[in-house]
């Protein structure tokens, strides 16, 4: 299949050149959290065929920004990766990631999936780095059966799928009560406060958590 381009000598249409096909960008979504098995892709993108993943995986490695890696032990399987090049799309996911928490997370569709590991990103685009200033301290998050953690160090942040050896608070809830905070619809703390939610460990860190990964206040994009 012969790769469409808007044929302009622009950055901005040579990058979409690259990542502007159904489906790429979410495939960089999904490996900005890690090396993923085919399998795993397969699960986190539901809805994508089996032979459009294949095309979309072998496009990335044909143009440089990702490429097969072997899991270290126990795993020992094949497994996908970004390059230098595919990392540094990292801020402009997050920006768009941004973007749709302020102008289009409105009500979830009856056709929509949600995928609690895609809150590994999630933390990264609405972390505060001046309210985590002077913290740290490491969040782990059990949902139902999905487990990741954020690492905060005054002022920054990295979130990785998996457990962590020594969580300072632990927040463990359901994908269901996660897809709701993720919508605005309900707070951390409202969660907790109901039984929705159980968060326990370090009070300080606990006591922080709801300033320093904020949503946006949605906003409507009708002019008025």
């Amino acid at each position: 299949m012969e790769q469409r381009t808007y044929r302009q000598y622009c950055a901005t249409a040579r990058t979409l050149d690259l990542v502007g096909e159904r489906w790429t960008l979410l495939l960089i979504r999904e490996l900005l959290t890690g090396p993923k098995r085919y399998g795993d892709l397969q699960v986190g993108l539901r809805g994508l065929g089996t032979g459009l993943l294949a095309a979309r995986l072998k496009h990335l490695e044909r143009e440089g920004l990702a490429h097969k890696v072997l899991l270290p032990p126990p795993a020992r399987t094949p497994a996908y990766a970004l390059t230098e090049a595919g990392e540094e799309l990292g801020p402009a996911v997050l920006a768009l990631a941004r973007w749709g928490l302020k102008w289009a997370m409105d009500e979830r569709r009856t056709d929509e999936t949600f995928h609690a590991g895609w809150a590994v990103l999630g933390l990264r685009a609405c972390f505060d780095p001046d309210a985590a200033a002077g913290l740290r301290a490491v969040y782990e998050f059990h949902v139902d059966d999905e487990i990741f953690h954020a690492r905060v160090d005054d002022g920054t942040v990295e979130t990785v799928h998996g457990p962590t050896r020594h969580p300072d608070a632990t927040i463990t809830t359901t994908k269901e009560v996660l897809a709701e905070v993720t919508a605005g619809r309900l707070t951390l703390s409202h969660a907790t406060e109901t039984g929705a939610a159980t968060a326990a460990g370090d009070d300080e860190a606990l006591r922080r958590l709801p300033g320093i990964f904020r949503l946006p206040a949605p906003r409507s994009r009708e002019t008025k």
